[in-house]
């Protein structure tokens, strides 16, 4: 079973804060199951988003873990990024947006690794 949303948000932003990384929760959705976007402000007007990964690319032996894809290759200007945001907000209203900033852009996740 997986975690709920809130419990696994509030162990993802004590992680950043234990690494000297601000990060707060712009927007609260499903306590039990929303969808997790992550945005990273890179304090020169960039950002870096962190989308759920496609089921696609789930382990077959590890099915409840969350895991992220960037959703670009490079960093956005980050009212690009809140414009997407905003859309995916519209498309799924029980999401959840948390944010971050750091200037090296770490953002402590385990990133989905596109299988071959």
């Amino acid at each position: 079973m997986r975690l709920k949303t809130s419990i696994w948000v509030s162990a993802y932003l004590r992680r950043c804060q234990s690494a000297g990384v601000f990060g707060a929760v712009s927007r609260r959705g499903a306590e039990e199951a929303g969808a997790v976007f992550i945005k990273v402000a890179l304090m020169d007007r960039t950002a870096q988003l962190y989308v759920p990964a496609p089921q696609t690319v789930y382990d077959d032996s590890r099915p409840f873990e969350r895991l992220f894809v960037p959703a670009s290759p490079q960093p956005m200007a980050e009212f690009e990024v809140d414009e997407r945001l905003r859309k995916e907000l519209r498309f799924d209203p029980d999401a959840w947006i948390v944010e971050t900033e750091d200037k090296q852009g770490r953002h402590f996740l385990d990133l989905a690794r596109e299988q071959p």
